[in-house]
């Protein structure tokens, strides 16, 4: 990578600093060299506690061998790197009997698998309503929903949005943005059928709307019965959050410099453009920085103690908090430009695919927000706001629910959602639940078998094989000469601007494209756009012009 500026001399700046980029790429790289680094230490520290805890040793039990334990067992669980977690839903209640669950991928595309828990119900049964619940795509993994499944599975048939890992993603299957998340949601609302309810817990709350007006718009028969939005930034100017007001002042453009960054190999999605789950991570913990460690502290104790119980509570809970995913740099920067920066949904301006999104056209699917008091992430109003867009909801269908005591987790988890709001959520489906809903019939067959379950595929990914495979070598080119119509002529002038590969070329923002163009021959000047949207398609990222 060049040092300088991307400019030529009394030239504009054109795009980031090289420097800039190089630094982010070291980050995600100095972040995977850390994790192994420690690796012998971990092994060690994991040997050690295994030694102190064993009956035969004659300090097991002594607060010095108690000590080392705890202190091995707290150094290897902070460093760590939290692979995904499983639901572990083995069975539920229903109808006062216990009755076994089998977990089934029912659908599924690069960046999404659809769950079904499946109930082993007699098939005489009266059919309970399906529920596609619709998981946040903001760090974690659709496991942080497991106590909002279990609390839903008595009550419905449930299926949920199971997002992929974007750092798992080869640059061959394609991009993934915004638009593409409502054409996910719509997509599966049709693989499930007419009479299907859907819940959106925090993020997807924006892109479900969305989607519930672009189907209504279209007389979509298979538009929601009915629609939960819990916990959404739907207008983030109401009561502004911390989070809400990070975004106050800077521009998209600010977003991709300091906070994307390229996939290291030996990760399938090898060199994809992404916003990494450990930045959102540290950014989830700074909020609660004091809590955290004294929660560390306190596991100390309990291991030197011998509390067992409260020990594993710590585990349960930070095993599913400190395992977080990558999202696509442009879901990512495209959704805080919308939501957070401009706020195109409040304001009648947000557009999919072109399309003006005009919730006022939703006449068919009913709307239930649900609030938490001291949410500290979406504040008080701003989900409620949904309520005002869908103007051409009659007031019998339109409901809203503010939870007294709890925050923003609380909205969708805990003893309060599943006492308080779960009966809320229950009964306003019952309410709106269609007598033509569609039966599921093929809708919950599996189409493949569940990723844990495929060990060739999670070696070669181990690996690096997936990273290298023959069909996503091409999108992992570095060399301008790829470029159709890109001659060495235009590469020499890219190359003086300090453009030497394909992702460079492809990162370049409509500012820059329009100085650039002014500083090259006619004829490049007015294929440039068509060279930047092929770098683009190569890079797996959005072709749209970035601003």
């Amino acid at each position: 990578m060049p040092k300088t500026m991307l400019r030529r001399r009394n030239s504009p700046d054109i795009g980031v600093t090289a420097k800039e980029r190089a630094g982010n790429v070291g980050i995600y790289q100095f972040y995977e060299l850390n994790h192994a680094v420690l690796a012998p230490w971990r092994a060690m520290a994991d040997v050690t506690r295994l030694a102190f805890q064993n009956p035969f040793n004659p300090f097991a039990e002594t607060p010095f061998g108690r000590s080392v334990a705890a202190a091995a067992e707290l150094f290897e669980r902070t460093t760590r790197r939290y692979g995904k977690p499983e639901f572990g839903l083995k069975d539920v209640e229903v109808d006062g009997k216990t009755v076994a669950i089998e977990e089934r991928v029912v659908w599924s595309k690069p960046f999404c698998d659809l769950l079904h828990f499946k109930r082993d119900l007699p098939s005489e049964r009266p059919r309970d309503p399906k529920l596609l619940i619709v998981a946040p795509m903001s760090g974690h993994y659709a496991t942080l929903l497991r106590g909002t499944v279990e609390a839903m599975l008595p009550f419905h048939e449930v299926f949920i949005t199971d997002w992929t890992d974007a750092r798992m993603v080869p640059l061959s299957k394609g991009h993934f943005d915004l638009d593409d998340f409502v054409d996910y949601i719509v997509e599966m609302l049709h693989h499930l059928g007419s009479g299907t309810h859907v819940m959106a817990v925090c993020q997807p709350s924006v892109p479900v709307l969305a989607a519930a007006a672009v189907m209504a718009e279209d007389d979509d028969p298979c538009q929601a019965a009915s629609m939960t939005l819990m916990g959404g930034p739907i207008d983030t100017r109401r009561n502004p959050t911390a989070v809400n007001m990070f975004a106050d002042g800077k521009s998209v453009d600010w977003f991709r410099r300091h906070v994307i960054m390229n996939v290291p190999f030996p990760h399938p999605g090898f060199m994809r453009a992404v916003y990494p789950g450990f930045l959102q991570l540290s950014g989830f913990m700074s909020m609660n920085l004091d809590r955290h460690v004294s929660a560390h502290h306190e596991f100390f104790q309990h291991l030197v103690d011998g509390d067992g119980d409260s020990a594993e509570k710590h585990r349960d809970f930070y095993d599913e908090y400190l395992a977080v995913m990558d999202l696509t740099a442009e879901f990512y920067l495209q959704t805080v430009e919308t939501v957070f920066i401009r706020h195109d949904l409040p304001r009648g301006e947000m557009r999919h695919r072109g399309r003006l999104v005009r919730p006022e056209l939703i006449t068919k699917t009913a709307l239930l927000t649900v609030e938490g008091e001291r949410d500290d992430i979406s504040g008080v109003g701003q989900t409620e706001a949904a309520q005002s867009l869908c103007s051409s909801l009659p007031e019998e269908m339109k409901h809203h629910h503010l939870q007294p005591k709890v925050g923003h987790y609380g909205v969708f988890n805990g003893t309060r959602f599943r006492k308080e709001i779960v009966p809320v959520i229950a009964d306003f489906i019952r309410r709106f639940a269609r007598e033509d809903a569609k039966p599921l019939n093929g809708a919950a067959e599996a189409v493949r078998s569940n990723p844990r379950e495929d060990y060739h595929a999670r070696f070669a990914d181990a690996m690096g094989f997936s990273a290298l495979a023959v069909d996503n070598l091409p999108a992992v080119a570095t060399d301008l000469n790829e470029i159709v119509g890109l001659g060495p002529a235009a590469a020499d002038s890219l190359n003086e601007f300090g453009i030497f590969q394909v992702s460079q070329l492809a990162e370049m923002t409509s500012e820059a494209i329009e100085a650039l163009q002014g500083e090259m021959s006619p004829h490049a000047g007015e294929a440039l756009e068509s060279w930047v949207a092929q770098a683009r398609r190569m890079m797996g990222m959005s072709v749209e012009t970035r601003h």
